[in-house]
């Protein structure tokens, strides 16, 4: 069966919505789902992964790149809401590099992005002007993309793009990554280390898991000789000798 469909699946609410809906206009079998494994996410989130093949009974294709803390060591930084480079090394790449494939294995089809406008500023202003009912190509939602992806007739359509946080959870209808209902906010790395420090605070506390998570940051933050709290008071709260000058990285955070 030719995939007509390929939703690239984080394990998180917006991915999923995007997938529910893909199901509603095409079969199964002609639907497939994309996981980029960076092998920093929380064990709720591979399980909810398993449990969305079988309940929706689509594909799901595990892609793996790498991982988080061999990228921060790579670059001898955290990532930032200003360099997101494990989004391009264990994301994007990996993603672009099965597109390609695909496509040259049995053609064209369309990309299902699940990225919402009210998210952020960031994505508000970088998806202004763009409708959820039109297809694109790869490269304009991408710029580092090859174009030879639209020739292969890859196309990217951004479903929800003008949905509230609400009206996903209503259509998922309790179907969510039970982390949601935890208290977590974003689902994908846990923590994304480029995002705010409340953000990470919040994941590191959440559960057993969290706290292991910080015990790894922390030796990444010997190793590379940076902080992983981007802002002074962020720093402040999580360390307990306030002699030391604030070293972390002060770059922007969603």
């Amino acid at each position: 069966m030719t995939i007509k469909i390929v939703v690239p699946i984080s394990g998180g609410k917006d991915s999923q919505t995007c997938l529910k809906l893909a199901l509603r206009e095409y079969k199964a079998d002609e639907i497939l789902g994309l996981f980029c494994d960076t092998k920093f996410e929380h064990p709720m989130t591979y399980k909810h992964i398993n449990w969305m093949r079988s309940f929706y009974g689509v594909k799901i294709n595990v892609v793996c790149a790498g991982s988080v803390p061999e990228q921060v060591i790579k670059n001898n930084r955290f990532p930032s809401g200003g360099a997101r480079f494990c989004t391009d090394r264990l994301k994007l790449r990996p993603s672009r590099d099965f597109y390609r494939k695909l496509s040259q294995e049995q053609g064209g089809f369309e990309v299902w992005l699940g990225m919402r406008s009210d998210e952020s500023i960031q994505r508000e202003a970088r998806y202004r002007g763009k409708l959820n009912t039109e297809l694109y190509k790869p490269n304009d939602i991408f710029t580092s993309f090859p174009k030879y992806l639209h020739k292969n007739g890859v196309s990217f359509r951004l479903p929800i793009l003008d949905w509230t946080r609400e009206e996903v959870f209503e259509l998922l209808n309790n179907e969510e990554n039970k982390l949601y209902s935890l208290g977590s906010e974003r689902v994908g790395c846990f923590p994304c280390l480029a995002s705010g420090d409340k953000n990470k605070e919040r994941d590191f506390a959440l559960d057993q898991f969290g706290s292991k998570q910080l015990k790894i940051v922390q030796q990444l933050e010997e190793k590379i000789g940076h902080s992983v709290w981007t802002s002074k008071s962020g720093y402040a709260r999580n360390n307990k000798d306030q002699s030391d000058i604030f070293s972390g990285c002060a770059f922007c955070a969603i």
